[in-house]
């Protein structure tokens, strides 16, 4: 008797369990970006919503391994990453899912989303040319396009081919001026580089800094950080000023952060609320005074830090065709031998 109250016992409090876990709300998230800079954000929208955020954090390259290897049976309902590149890139391998919701449409200009809808971007992120205050006058810098030029022979640091970022500036290049004079551009570029191209754009910041260079392209957020970062990152960092290219043009490089559904959402619904979350002018905002990154949103001012560096024209081609163009753009690097 006893054994058969206990068992009814345990049953009964087994389907309390169940039902308690099922009713918890969720949503999966597999990131490229670091756990770190994003969890406060989604923290916020967890205690909003109620929805918890499971987050998987990795390199780009291993998270898309990830999702091809399981299929339909990931527990991946989003993909967080950075570049279009890569947003491209997921959705040729069928890794993403189109998405419907005004909220998103009406927030994302369409440059900044998939024509498919199948992923949308999540923050603005530009790609400048920064220079070192007391060897160089900004009169002295005009474009991108200018870097190939003998004046700036052994005076320019860069990350490497490898690096994504560079690809799409490459890609954005090869669209602007077509092919062959993005590889002659490239093939300049590459004989004015100070040294072979090592380490992150913080790096290279860096290297102005201390006269290894005079110029660098970085994304302007790895700046913001230095400025916000110890003594001696600071000090290094008010020695570089923000230059904005190709403004007499097309405009300054700009790439995304963003985000697509996966084909194997369990949770479209909270992925969908989180995506609409994270373009809501209280986020957009998060993303710009923490992050350094400019708002999606064109309804909504850059923050402080943002605004010192003026304002600036940026270039409006759809990034959709950086993804297109990337493996045109790493073959021309790769050919003028860009390491």
């Amino acid at each position: 008797m006893y054994k058969k109250l206990l068992v009814n016992t345990l049953f009964i409090c087994g389907l309390g369990l169940a039902s308690v876990v099922h009713a918890i709300e969720q949503v999966n998230l597999y990131s490229v970006r670091k756990e770190v800079l994003i969890k406060p954000i989604l923290d916020e929208f967890t205690k909003q919503t109620g929805i918890k955020v499971n987050i998987i954090a990795g390199k780009a390259d291993n998270l898309f391994k990830q999702l091809k290897s399981e299929g339909q049976h990931s527990p991946a309902d989003i993909l967080l990453t950075t570049d279009v590149s890569r947003l491209h890139r997921a959705k040729e391998a069928n890794l993403l899912q189109p998405i419907k919701s005004t909220i998103l449409n009406a927030a994302v200009p369409e440059s900044y989303r998939d024509p498919d809808n199948q992923w949308y971007g999540l923050s603005l992120r530009a790609r400048v040319i920064i220079y070192a205050k007391d060897r160089i006058k900004p009169e002295w810098l005009s474009s991108y396009e200018d870097l190939q030029h003998k004046k700036w022979y052994k005076r320019v640091c860069i990350r490497s081919a490898s690096n994504i970022y560079n690809q799409s500036l490459v890609a954005s290049i090869i669209a602007a001026n077509g092919k062959e004079k993005a590889e002659m551009w490239v093939h300049n570029f590459v004989k004015n580089l100070a040294n072979i191209p090592a380490g992150g754009d913080q790096t290279q910041i860096k290297a102005v800094a201390v006269g290894l260079c005079d110029v660098a392209v970085v994304n302007t957020y790895y700046l913001g950080s230095m400025l916000n970062a110890d003594q001696r990152q600071r000090s290094m960092a008010q020695k570089i000023a923000i230059f904005w290219p190709n403004q007499a043009n097309r405009g300054a490089h700009v790439n995304i952060s963003g985000a697509g559904i996966t084909q194997s959402a369990k949770n479209k619904a909270n992925a969908i609320k989180l995506l609409e979350f994270l373009v809501s002018k209280s986020a957009q905002k998060w993303y710009a005074e923490v992050n350094y990154e400019f708002p999606i949103r064109e309804d909504l001012p850059s923050c402080n830090r943002l605004q010192t560096w003026g304002a600036f024209k940026a270039d409006t081609i759809e990034l959709s065709k950086l993804g297109e163009l990337n493996s045109v753009a790493l073959n021309l690097m790769n050919q003028a031998g860009w390491y």
